[in-house]
């Protein structure tokens, strides 16, 4: 039986002065085409060849960082960085954000770069870099991991790790462990290759929040039981139980260098509150910044600042030293929902909201430095920023799992 070949063109069907399928080679026709031999069995559909694999814009930072190892010996101090030139070729000479850690401008990151969808289309609640900034770590209303590639931006693995939603992850300050917590109350240990030492159910209620003691020695756990729960990460065995809130805990965080611990809820009579984790359920101070939930809270790196968003659409930033509000953000139209300072800049940070919006603040400015209005159309859940400072990862709540870049 002969090989039917349905193409374009008079030669191949034996048109005007070229040969048909009873020839029995090879030959070309009058129009230019080559007639292909007789071969049994074997039927071409006229179906267009796959094109190649889709290329994706890729972030490259390590040309930036190549040329500051390289020039890292000539560099003496902020006056002999060389100055950038508003054109493309002077690309290659743009540092990094730790080699100018007084100009911030530089790390707005409000041009969109990239979205990430799942193959399996979930709300993603929590995100976080890698310490090494190569990966990217998201988890899942379905209890899944999705690992990612850090420059393309392409999944390059999944994981199922909890049996419900994941709600927050961090890593220890030794880069060591990542702990992650879900809807179930339950805490997994996760080493770098993601492979789960062990877990422990520490509330009966969803966790919100976990954070690490400065030395890793201990854990703390805010829950939707209204409590916040002290564990040695070692042993895995709870130590102390705070109990101040009259409602759901949302925010945690540990300061960086002494035994204080910040919280924040649904009780808007005392949120935030300060705690000396050694002692009783009586908080150190309620701060009452706000007049509705406090969705957050992050310390500042230098241990002096305490931020804190909230669904009354402000963001304040309160100095512990001197017991008072420092300042306070207006710009969001809806609930702020979370924040992240910026790794190397101190008074840097960003904010996300309800609306979608992505806010840039810098600690001393009354107006916003940057902004996104139309990020997403949903909740912004999280926002993690790249290790180098370069890039702001953000992630969705919404009925698909997507991950936007923003550089």
């Amino acid at each position: 039986m002969a090989s039917t070949y349905r193409g374009r063109g008079r030669g191949m069907r034996g048109g005007r002065g070229g040969r048909g399928h009873g020839d029995s080679d090879g030959g070309v026709s009058s129009a230019g085409f080559q007639h292909r031999p007789h071969m049994p069995g074997v039927v071409y559909d006229g179906r267009r060849v796959r094109k190649g694999a889709m290329s994706r814009p890729t972030i490259d930072y390590y040309v930036n960082i190549a040329r500051y190892l390289e020039d890292s010996m000539l560099i003496r101090d902020y006056r002999d960085v060389p100055w950038l030139q508003p054109h493309e070729t002077y690309f290659h000479n743009l540092m990094l954000p730790r080699v100018k850690p007084d100009e911030p401008s530089q790390c707005i990151t409000t041009k969109f770069f990239s979205k990430s969808m799942n193959k399996i289309r979930c709300p993603v609640f929590c995100l976080k870099w890698t310490p090494e900034g190569r990966r990217l770590i998201t988890g899942e209303s379905s209890g899944e991991f999705t690992l990612w590639n850090g420059q393309m931006f392409n999944f390059t693995t999944v994981v199922q790790a909890h049996q419900s939603a994941v709600r927050d992850m961090i890593w220890s300050h030794n880069e060591e462990w990542m702990v992650t917590v879900d809807d179930s109350g339950y805490v997994k240990y996760w080493q770098g290759t993601m492979n789960n030492v062990t877990m422990f159910q520490a509330h009966q209620d969803k966790i919100r929040k976990i954070c690490f003691s400065p030395t890793d020695l201990k854990l703390a756990t805010a829950s939707d039981d209204g409590t916040v729960r002290l564990f040695d990460f070692k042993e895995r065995r709870e130590e102390n139980v705070l109990r101040g809130h009259g409602s759901d805990v949302r925010a945690l965080d540990w300061h960086p260098s002494k035994g204080l611990l910040a919280s924040g809820g649904r009780d808007i009579q005392k949120s935030p509150l300060l705690w000396d984790p050694r002692s009783g359920n009586k908080p150190i101070s309620a701060l009452n910044l706000h007049k509705n939930t406090v969705s957050d809270i992050k310390w500042n790196a230098n241990g002096n600042w305490l931020l804190t968003a909230s669904w009354d659409h402000l963001v304040k930033v309160y100095d512990i030293r001197a017991m008072k509000e420092m300042q306070s953000f207006r710009g969001h139209h809806k609930e702020v929902q979370n924040l992240a300072w910026h790794p190397y800049h101190e008074s840097m940070f960003a904010s996300g909201g309800n609306d979608g919006s992505i806010f840039f603040w810098l600690v001393g400015t009354e107006n916003d430095i940057g902004s996104i209005g139309n990020a997403h159309d949903d909740t912004v859940w999280k926002l993690d920023w790249h290790p180098q400072g370069i890039c702001n990862c953000v992630s969705v709540h919404r009925k698909s799992t997507i991950v936007s870049q923003y550089m």
